[in-house]
C-alpha cells in the first residue's frame, strides 16, 4: 500500500467514525421546536394576575390566540371580574408579552365578558395550585 492509499484509507475511516451521542446532543435532537403559537402560550404562562398565584393561561383567562399569515396575533381574553384591579394594565401586559415573542409582528388584545369567566375554565394544574382539587 502506498502512502497516498494509506492516508486516503485513514481519512475514510475517520470520516466514518462518529463519537457516541452525549446526553446534551440527544436532548437537542429530540426536543421538538415549538410552533409560534406554542411560543406565545409559553410567554403568556409568565403573566400573572397579582391577586392569584397562577398564570393567566392556566387560569383560563385566554379564550383564543389567532395568528394571520403575517404573524399578527389576535388574543381574546377575559378577566376574573369586571371590577378586577388590573383591568387596565393586564391586557397591556399581555400585548407586550405576545409582541416580545420572536416572529410576532404585532398583537391586538380584546377583552370580552362573554362567556363569563368561572373557576370551571381553569386547568387542573391551576385548580391543584389553588387547592381546588
Amino acid at each position: 500500500m502506498t502512502i497516498e492509499e494509506e492516508n486516503k484509507s485513514e481519512a475514510e475511516t475517520s470520516e466514518d467514525f462518529k463519537s457516541p451521542p452525549t446526553e446534551e446532543s440527544r436532548a437537542e435532537n429530540s426536543a421538538p421546536e415549538l410552533s409560534l403559537k406554542e411560543q406565545i402560550i409559553e410567554a403568556l404562562k409568565k403573566v400573572f394576575d397579582p391577586e392569584i398565584p397562577v398564570n393567566i393561561y392556566e387560569l383560563g383567562l385566554i379564550y383564543s390566540i389567532n395568528l394571520d399569515a403575517g404573524n399578527k396575533c389576535d388574543v381574546t381574553m377575559t378577566l376574573t371580574s369586571p371590577n378586577c384591579p388590573v383591568a387596565e394594565s393586564l391586557p397591556i401586559d399581555v400585548k407586550n408579552k405576545v409582541e416580545s415573542v420572536a416572529g410576532v409582528t404585532s398583537a391586538v388584545v380584546d377583552v370580552v365578558w362573554e362567556p363569563t369567566w368561572t373557576p370551571d375554565v381553569m386547568s387542573d394544574a391551576a385548580k391543584l395550585e389553588l387547592g381546588m382539587l
